[in-house]
């Protein structure tokens, strides 16, 4: 006969995928703090960005990076409003969160279809996605990685040119970077798939029949707008769609047009200061 030890309980087996998501969260996103140096990756300031943009342009030819002393702030990591330069993430712990909350969700209600993020960065949302359905033993469902992996489009649109997000080299990240991101995890597999290329271009293509979990990360009314109409028509019936940029303008406003001209009533919910979303309720 075996021992408790050797058959844990289903509480048992359900409180160590909890720890697994829970500890991964906090590594994703450097969520276990101190006082550390930190590579200086942007500045708000526009003097500071002119002062430490050459500096950091010289130093990165001599494999060297400019560094800053700094203490890790809870409150800031948890609402992602900082920018740890070592994680794969940094959209925060109550943004990844919510993500978990979502997909655990259509996981146990059983709503069909993939999961994608638009807009990646280093890839850690994504990892966290395929985590949660690892660690749920979903074996059919994808992972799609949908980014330029060369930044932010230069804006075309009046609404999006008071926006430099594209001369930043920081958000600029290969996919090689993001597919060893993933193999450092061990979460690199055949349910992970890559869309490379701008939105406008690869979206409305893709070989993706059904979605049960859409995260928009693209910070701009062009780029969400083109998610959106894109994948939002194969978003099942009570999915959920996430938007990381709310506050941003003009990322709102692509929203508000578009929930407007196809009648979209769902309530929107708030996960942060910088994040919302909804569930697809037809």
């Amino acid at each position: 006969m075996n021992s408790i030890a050797d058959s844990p309980s289903a509480a048992q087996a359900c409180d160590a995928k909890q720890l697994y998501l829970d500890v991964l969260k906090k590594v994703l996103t450097r969520s276990i703090g101190g006082e550390a140096l930190e590579e200086v990756l942007y500045q708000r300031q526009t003097w500071q960005r002119l002062v430490t943009s050459p500096v950091s342009w010289l130093l990165d030819l001599k494999g060297y990076c400019l560094a800053r002393r700094v203490t890790f702030d809870p409150r800031a990591r948890e609402e992602g409003e900082d920018w740890p330069a070592a994680a794969e993430t940094m959209i925060g712990l109550k943004r990844l969160t919510n993500l978990e909350t979502c997909a655990i969700d259509v996981l146990s209600r059983q709503v069909p279809g993939d999961f994608i993020e638009t807009g990646v960065w280093r890839g850690g949302a994504c990892i966290f996605m395929r985590a949660v359905l690892k660690a749920y033993g979903d074996k059919t469902r994808r992972v799609w990685v949908a980014d330029s992996f060369e930044g932010l489009p230069k804006p075309v649109l009046q609404t999006d040119k008071q926006w430099r997000f594209w001369r930043y080299r920081e958000l600029c990240v290969s996919q090689q970077q993001v597919e060893q991101n993933f193999s450092k995890y061990g979460l690199l597999d055949e349910q992970v798939r890559f869309l490379k290329g701008w939105f406008k271009d690869t979206l409305t293509n893709a070989p993706i029949e059904t979605l049960s979990l859409m995260r928009l990360d693209g910070d701009l009314y062009e780029s969400t707008r083109d998610a959106l109409c894109a994948l939002y028509p194969r978003l099942s019936q009570g999915g959920y769609v996430i938007i990381d940029d709310y506050v941003i303008p003009s990322c709102r406003e692509a929203v508000e047009d578009y929930r407007k001209r196809h009648q979209i009533t769902d309530p929107i919910q708030a996960i942060d200061k910088s994040g919302i979303y909804w569930k697809k309720y037809c």
